[in-house]
């Protein structure tokens, strides 16, 4: 068959692509056509996105991209999770969204525990408890009778906002719904309890599609604004992390396999058919989130590269110049082995700091350890902390659904750092399976296949991702080494 092109936006929290992906009938290759930042805004001591620049650069991207490649078959967009804003009744936006780590959702929480402890929101909801969800947002809003919810006419999560700026509809997808700690996953419904108690109508809230459902056709305004000629635009599991985990090229589907998404954030789970819903899951910290095509993804976030990132800007801020992270690359395996731990997940490493590297040292000082200096240090007391919170995920999640993990499948741009990945089957003493960086991208495709009729379901697109992907596999080495420095980091958490 001829080429056909299909347009995938991907904004990740730190930045976006737009992709242009080449399809045959049986391959696919990507090319990136536009890479742009995303940096949010702190305002009056409120940290919100700058999405107004996002969907400049949006638009950015669709020029740039049918100049290049011409005709384009569709589009689908996908971003972060948690995040949302408002329309009103006249259509126009009420205020920019305010980012997941604007500190006015955690100082929410005990508002929101008052009405619902924990247990109980996931034991309404089945989604992850964690303070960055949308619940604890809308609650702030709620007590600090805020103009947005007061005046606001549909709820729409980020993707959902820039779907409708490009077509004029309003949807909910549903595996970013999912992610509000507001969706009951098991009745598949708004969950009345939580809408009732904070005095919000489920009117405030629009259809919701699933992935491969066509949301519309860009509008005339920007398609003579951009001098384009129309793209049908199509929901892909919109949120990032569902849709890395559709794309994933799986190697021996037989085999009980987990996952791990590799970003800012860390996904790691499992595919199971029902939301799990026990108090030994909530106790350990998992929740569900939606997947496409029925599938259900019972997950545990971990706070990932954020950490090294937020090094990173110190380090580049210090040196005065950009550091490329091959540089860090080659420095930290020099380090010391084993020299410190830090628990990824512990609150200090979650908000924006000047001098993420001081709270690793301070953290590891508190916790009577040694202190890691300098770049080589810090990075691999976090590399290899990380990797031990993985395989500490794993086991839960042996524990937790009473199936031995046999294969580890990582996605996402973690990926393209090789010991890191040779570092995890170690430490979990099972082969890993690594790639594509771009699986997230892959899953936006795949949807956008099946929306336009050329395959017929998600089993399809991951043998159509295994045939036009470069997938590595690496086998565990040195188990015995990794799980003694397990047992000491065991004791750290």
């Amino acid at each position: 068959m001829a080429l056909k092109n299909y347009l995938i936006f991907d904004f990740g929290a730190s930045n976006g692509r737009a992709i242009v992906a080449k399809f045959n009938g049986s391959k696919f290759d990507l090319e990136v056509t536009h890479r742009f930042d995303n940096r949010p805004v702190y305002v009056t001591g409120t940290l919100y996105w700058d999405i107004l620049r996002l969907f400049s650069e949006l638009k950015i991207g669709i020029s740039a991209s049918q100049k290049d490649y011409g005709k384009i078959e569709s589009l689908g967009i996908d971003t972060w999770g948690v995040d949302f804003g408002f329309i009103d009744k006249n259509g126009h936006m009420l205020s920019n969204p305010h980012h997941y780590r604007d500190e006015a959702r955690t100082r929410a929480a005990d508002f929101v525990h008052k009405d619902f402890s924990r247990e109980k929101l996931f034991e309404l909801t089945g989604g992850l408890v964690m303070e960055i969800m949308s619940l604890y947002h809308l609650y702030n809003l709620k007590i600090n009778k805020a103009v947005e919810l007061t005046n606001a006419y549909k709820f729409l999560m980020m993707p959902d906002l820039f779907n409708y700026f490009l077509t004029g509809n309003a949807f909910n997808e549903f595996t970013d719904a999912t992610t509000t700690l507001t969706y009951d996953q098991k009745n598949k419904k708004w969950s009345d309890k939580i809408l009732n108690k904070l005095g919000i109508s489920k009117d405030l809230f629009p259809e919701i599609i699933q992935p491969g459902s066509k949301v519309g056709d860009i509008q005339k305004s920007i398609l003579d604004e951009l001098e384009i000629a129309n793209i049908p635009v199509i929901a892909p599991a919109s949120h990032d992390s569902a849709s890395a985990e559709t794309g994933i090229p799986v190697i021996e589907a037989k085999k009980n396999w987990a996952f791990v998404s590799m970003g800012t954030w860390l996904v790691e789970g499992i595919e199971t058919p029902e939301p799990v819903i026990t108090h030994e899951a909530f106790k350990s910290g998992y929740g569900n989130e939606g997947g496409c095509e029925g599938r259900n993804l019972f997950v545990k976030n971990i706070n990932g590269l954020w950490i090294i990132q937020q090094c990173m800007e110190k380090w580049r801020k210090d040196k005065g110049k950009n550091i490329a992270w091959p540089e860090i690359d080659e420095i930290y395996p020099k380090a010391k082995p084993f020299y410190a731990f830090i628990n990824v997940d512990d609150p200090v490493f979650l908000p924006p700091s000047a001098d993420m590297s001081k709270v690793i040292a301070r953290y590891c000082r508190e916790k009577g350890q040694n202190i890691p200096e300098g770049i080589g240090a810090v990075a691999r007391c976090f590399y290899e902390s990380l990797v031990l919170k993985i395989k500490n995920n794993i086991l839960l999640t042996e524990k937790l659904t009473g199936k031995k993990i046999e294969l580890v499948q990582l996605v996402g741009g973690g990926t393209n750092n090789k010991l890191i990945c040779q570092w995890i089957s170690n430490a979990v003493g099972v082969p890993v399976a690594a790639g594509p960086t771009e699986t997230t991208a892959v899953g936006n495709l795949l949807m956008q296949l099946k929306g336009t009729g050329e395959i017929k379901d998600v089993n399809e697109g991951r043998i159509l991702c295994r045939n036009s992907s470069n997938v590595l596999v690496y086998e565990p080495e040195e188990k015995a080494v990794w799980d003694a420095a397990y047992e000491k980091y065991v004791k750290i958490l």
